[in-house]
């Protein structure tokens, strides 16, 4: 089980990863939402907004009112981060489960 540490370092990875692709991702997401991140194996949520194609002031702590809503295992959320799972594949099995409206879907849909 990944810690939460590594969880959030992940998350880290991921907010860098899309702030160095924002021109190419903004014309994807071009939506400005809330969203949250509920790890249950380690009883932990971070919550940040999605705005201008980068995920921004990410923080610890759940946000029930998030309009994208992920939840995922420790060591799922980690290897989704480092492309070792396959996030539509995960989530068809059930592994990730995403809670977004279907225009939302969507549009997260171009980024798998």
């Amino acid at each position: 089980m990944a810690s939460v540490e590594e969880c959030r370092a992940a998350l880290e990875h991921l907010t860098d990863r899309m702030a160095a692709n924002a021109e190419r991702t903004r014309e994807k997401l071009d939506f400005d939402r809330t969203l949250s991140c509920r790890i249950p194996d380690l009883d932990v949520a971070f919550h940040a907004r999605l705005t201008g194609g980068q995920i921004v002031d990410v923080e610890e702590g759940a946000d029930p009112k998030a309009k994208l809503k992920l939840t995922a295992g420790s060591d799922d959320l980690v290897a989704l981060v480092k492309g070792k799972l396959n996030a539509a594949s995960a989530w068809a099995s059930g592994r990730i489960k995403i809670d977004a409206s279907l225009m939302d879907m969507m549009k997260l849909r171009k980024l798998l």
